[in-house]
């Protein structure tokens, strides 16, 4: 059970101020429950552009403060800059991290969104996955013509804001505000010095494709002698070597044999497909949501496939590397590892240590760390450069550092026999059904994926899953009933004089005591699923296990 986490990158047009800067980036700062990750100012661009994470609560007023101090501080009338922009904050994307769903994401998003509107008057439109217009998830297409055509832009109907007023803002421009998956910057290892190898396999990957040859295509695709071009009644299939009489017919061709859409993919490569007479005929890429180039980096000497995955949750890291250790192959290239720049969503690498795991047939029921390191040496992540799964994974689930869960042993038994009425039954029940769900995940685990197994193995593997998730809730529930009994002891201690003081403790008390009953009825309800699956493991467990 992950905490809950959104990432959010506001861009600000502003790159050369580090005065305004520093101010912008310090009321995100002083917002609790967010922690500043990175500031990236960029002079000729003129732009900044500030990444930040943290609960949901804490993300939506950290977002909301540093596009007021922005609008406080930048003055649009005056900005200049290479790059595209439309207001003094030009967008604001909200990410998923872990714990959140996208559809959480879109609401605060729009709640952000309409506080913007509403107190700061600047106009919003809403893009990506918050777009309630399909014309409007493309940031391109909203930012077209910039600050400069935004005045005569909004005086047409079709241009009004999603939020706030239908009114050109001078001074503030349009803020463009979304949901966008988590994009993972991920790149591949190669054996080689040639770019051009590197590039080869990339354009195999990627969404787009490339422009489809014929004869002497391998190993090396790049190296075929002909390149397919589009004419008035010949029109080839980029994946075969079926030529259509017209578009329509080979459109027709692709679908109905290879299974995509010409028409899409002719259009993600700037193609208009009602005339693409003179175009180079394209090969679709092998992955959606995945954009891919091939490059020489010399500091490792080596060549890489730079891959970004702009939706890991449809296209993942161990996919895209099973596929490129396999064209690899077919080149007679090997893959030495990869690298993750930057960070990476908690969910995205453990789902990758899962695949790898079920590849090599065992259980994925195991302590978290390990499913972690189980990924980080499959993808070969410590190739060309470290990393630290405590420093570079977004989400990862932590404890905090008085916290009861971190005490050794003999100190927390010690805690809980001294004279405070915290830690107490509540928080010793949860550390039992921990305990208690462990045991079944290791009789699960010691029972499983062994020779004449094979018909339970599949009931043993999910029931040690599902006992790591209760185990991890149920540890996170020892911390979360001492803190839920203090808090309601706390209430209790506030003053009572007056009739305002009266009523702000009973209702301070009535809320510790509705989450000093909510932790421990969850408790008995995980430990409850923990005693049916234990039912089960001991069922269809090792005998040599029982005790």
């Amino acid at each position: 059970m992950s905490e809950k986490l959104i990432e959010c990158v506001p861009n600000f047009s502003e790159g050369r101020n580090e005065d305004v800067i520093n101010q912008i980036t310090n009321v995100i700062k002083n917002v609790d429950g967010v922690k500043l990750l990175d500031v990236d100012p960029g002079p000729d661009m003129n732009r900044t552009v500030v990444t930040f994470i943290g609960s949901p609560k804490g993300v939506k007023e950290a977002a909301f403060q540093a596009i007021a101090k922005a609008y406080e501080l930048i003055d649009m009338t005056k900005h200049t800059g290479s790059h595209p922009r439309m207001g003094a904050t030009d967008v604001c994307p909200f990410i998923p991290v872990s714990g959140v769903t996208i559809e959480e994401c879109i609401e605060l998003s729009k709640e952000v969104a309409k506080r913007v509107g509403d107190e700061l008057g600047i106009p919003v439109y809403l893009y990506e996955k918050s777009a309630q217009k399909p014309e409007r998830q493309n940031l391109a297409v909203i930012r077209q013509g910039e600050y400069e055509a935004l005045e005569e832009k909004m005086k047409k109907p079709e241009w009004e804001p999603d939020f706030g007023p239908a009114k050109f803002n001078a001074k503030a421009g349009a803020t463009v505000m979304g949901v966008r998956e988590f994009l993972i910057a991920y790149n591949i290892n190669l054996n080689t010095r040639e770019e051009l190898h590197a590039t080869d396999i990339a354009f195999e990957l990627r969404e787009k494709g490339r422009s489809a040859r014929r004869g002497n295509t391998e190993p090396f695709y790049f190296k075929g002698t002909k390149i397919l071009k589009y004419k008035e009644g010949n029109y080839p299939c980029g994946s075969c070597g079926f030529d259509g009489k017209t578009i329509t017919e080979t459109i027709e061709h692709c679908k109905k044999e290879h299974n995509y859409d010409l028409v899409d993919l002719l259009k993600s490569n700037a193609i208009n497909p009602e005339k693409p007479e003179g175009e180079s005929v394209k090969k679709p890429g092998k992955f959606q949501n995945c954009k891919a180039i091939g490059w020489m980096v010399k500091k490792y000497d080596q060549a890489q496939i730079s891959i970004n995955l702009t939706d890991y949750k449809i296209t993942s890291m161990h996919d895209v590397l099973e596929e490129t250790r396999k064209l690899a192959a077919e080149r007679g290239l090997i893959v030495t590892g990869s690298e993750i720049v930057g960070m990476v969503p908690y969910p995205a690498l453990l789902e990758t240590g899962k695949f790898y795991l079920r590849k090599q047939g065992r259980s994925t029921g195991i302590p978290v760390r390990d499913i972690l390191s189980t990924a980080l040496q499959s993808l070969g992540l410590k190739d060309v450069a470290d990393f630290n799964i405590e420093e570079r994974v977004l989400g990862l689930p932590k404890n905090l550092d008085n916290a009861l869960v971190e005490m050794k042993l003999t100190d927390f038994v010690d805690e809980v026999s001294r004279e405070s009425p915290a830690p107490g039954g509540g928080s010793i029940a949860a550390l039992a059904g921990a305990l208690g769900a462990s045991l079944s995940s290791m009789v699960s685990n010691l029972t499983a994926n062994k020779r004449g197994t094979e018909k339970i193995d599949s009931l043993l593997n999910e029931a040690a899953d599902k006992c790591q998730e209760i185990k991890l809730a149920l540890v996170k529930a020892i911390d979360e009933d001492t803190n839920a009994f203090n808090a309601y002891m706390e209430a209790r201690r506030l003053p009572n004089k007056t009739e305002e003081e009266i009523k702000v403790r009973e209702e301070a008390m009535q809320e510790g005591l509705k989450q000093a009953v909510r932790v421990p009825l969850n408790t008995a309800q995980l430990s409850f699923e923990a005693v049916k699956i234990a039912m089960t493991v001991a069922q269809n467990g090792n005998p040599n296990s029982i005790t």
